[in-house]
């Protein structure tokens, strides 16, 4: 079964959508514009209800079928944030306002929920009820989160939930998910190294480095994923700023180091996160100074329910051949807060394919227009396939 007719029909008003969104682009939960479009459409679309402020500044639009007697509700989650990028890409609808722009496909995931919503909302061809999901702050703010806790799950009793994302590079078109792990836990790191300061021409024994030993710490991090971590597992320990000190002929007496950890793992996760305090605390000590290490746990690892992963791949399967879907996609050390969301229902995160193209998170990122009929289709055929009319 190849793309919905009628979807196919929104591709153009879907790309106008996802311009608009992309030369308006809005970080984290200050959202308003996107969001408030987002729940204008939906009440044209004849939503039965559109509720704003979900999470902050996130949107849910209810649709409920022709019939409602499997008691079945099934989320569907699309992300809105854009990121703090100066936009380099050249396309005629770039970003207007500077530093901001939708370098991940945000915009492309709303317009295709959108398109989706809108098929949906016409046809209601369901036994039961779907949730659009529209999410602010996935871009570090924990949108996802924020959601659940404001009773998402709960409020609207969703039995399952998915989310979609762009793939660059993936064979336009293509998807791709798998049972378990999809997607790394993502952490943050900051150390904190105190020594004693000096002239570090005149009197560098007088002193305790700071910078030695913060750049002692940096390389010991490596030995945690090379001698604790299993090999047949994956961790990533990432130091990312070091900043120390005021002058060239001054030992400083503070260093400040932060980072990135990413697992799949959780029993891993535990581990890195004690080790990283304990390699760091020992060096300092060695050294005669001190570390302290503060470690704030972000996403989780987004982990796809088997069962509900299996049904999304046949799904797509029905969009697009059964050539065209991965179902055994390798894990990436990229990090999602759909994660939240898995860990509160049952639920998958698929990848469709934009072809090949630059990485998310460039300046230069263009999303693939082409596919906005692939994501649309396959939310409105996963709703129609889970919730058949009998």
């Amino acid at each position: 079964m190849p793309i919905v007719n009628r979807v196919a029909a929104l591709s153009d008003e879907m790309a106008a959508w996802r311009h608009d969104f992309h030369e308006n682009p809005e970080l984290l939960y200050e959202v308003h514009r996107t969001a408030g479009i987002v729940a204008d459409r939906l009440r044209e679309f004849g939503c039965d209800e559109v509720v704003t402020g979900i999470g902050r500044t996130g949107v849910v639009g209810v649709i409920r079928g022709r019939k409602s007697a499997s008691g079945k509700t099934i989320g569907l989650r699309a992300d809105m944030d854009a990121l703090p990028i100066m936009e380099t890409s050249g396309v005629p609808y770039a970003s207007k306002i500077p530093g901001k722009m939708h370098a991940c496909g945000h915009d492309g995931h709303t317009a295709m929920l959108l398109g989706a919503a809108k098929y949906l909302a016409e046809t209601r061809n369901f036994d039961g009820t779907a949730v659009m999901i529209f999410q602010p702050a996935e871009e570090g703010g924990g949108g996802g989160k924020a959601m659940v806790e404001d009773g998402l799950m709960t409020r609207w009793n969703i039995q399952e939930v998915y989310g979609m994302h762009n793939m660059p590079n993936l064979p336009e078109g293509h998807f791709a998910t798998t049972p378990g792990a999809m997607l790394a836990s993502s952490d943050n790191i900051q150390i904190t190294v105190r020594g004693k300061g000096g002239h570090a021409g005149a009197g560098p024994h007088k002193s305790v480095d700071s910078v030695l030993i913060g750049s002692q710490i940096v390389n010991a991090l490596q030995s945690i994923v090379a001698r604790n971590v299993d090999p047949l597992k994956s961790a990533v320990i990432s130091i990312t700023q070091f900043h120390s000190g005021t002058a060239f002929n001054i030992i400083p007496e503070v260093a400040e180091l932060a980072g990135t950890v990413r697992t799949l793992d959780p029993e891993v996760r535990d581990l890195v996160e004690r080790r990283i305090s304990e390699v760091a605390d020992s060096i300092a000590r060695a050294y005669g100074g001190s570390a302290e290490t503060k470690y704030t746990r972000m996403y989780p690892v987004t982990m796809n329910h088997a069962r509900e992963a299996g049904l999304a791949a046949d799904v797509a399967r029905d969009i697009v051949g059964a050539d065209r879907v991965n179902d055994k996609f390798v894990p990436m050390m990229g990090a999602e807060d759909f994660s939240f969301m898995l860990e509160a229902r049952p639920g998958a995160m698929v990848l469709v394919g934009m072809g090949d193209g630059n990485e998310c998170h460039h300046p230069a990122y263009v999303f693939n227009d082409n596919i906005l009929g692939h994501g649309a289709s396959f939310w409105a055929r996963l709703v129609e396939t889970r919730m058949p009319v009998g």
